[in-house]
């Protein structure tokens, strides 16, 4: 199983970043997966998940959760970021995490 996380970077409050996540060893069409996100010091937090038969939950309405069946990709769209969504995030399957990437909001 591999997962590589990318997408994120530098982004102003208000704005909008779609982060990809790029699975390999598995088919994420059928797999429970979800998004977490860490801050240095902090523990991990839950942000949104999408199951199996696609059914969907996410921590705010603001973000959204999907998947690419034909890329075998997962996304994170998130809209109207604000300085508190600064962490870095990371697509996880059955407990593993790949690398994550690094979101920061700030004007």
């Amino acid at each position: 199983v591999q997962l590589q996380a990318s997408g994120g970077g530098l982004v102003q409050p208000g704005g909008s970043l779609r982060l990809s996540c790029a699975a390999s060893g598995f088919p994420v069409s059928t797999s429970a997966m979800d998004w977490v996100r860490r801050v240095p010091g902090k523990e991990p937090e839950w942000v949104a998940m999408i199951e199996s038969d696609g059914r969907t939950e996410v921590v705010e309405n603001r973000i959204t959760i999907s998947r690419d069946n034909a890329k075998n990709t997962l996304y994170l769209q998130m809209d109207n970021l604000k300085p508190a969504d600064t962490a870095v995030y990371y697509c996880s399957y059955n407990g593993f995490r790949g690398q994550g990437t690094q979101v920061t909001v700030s004007s």
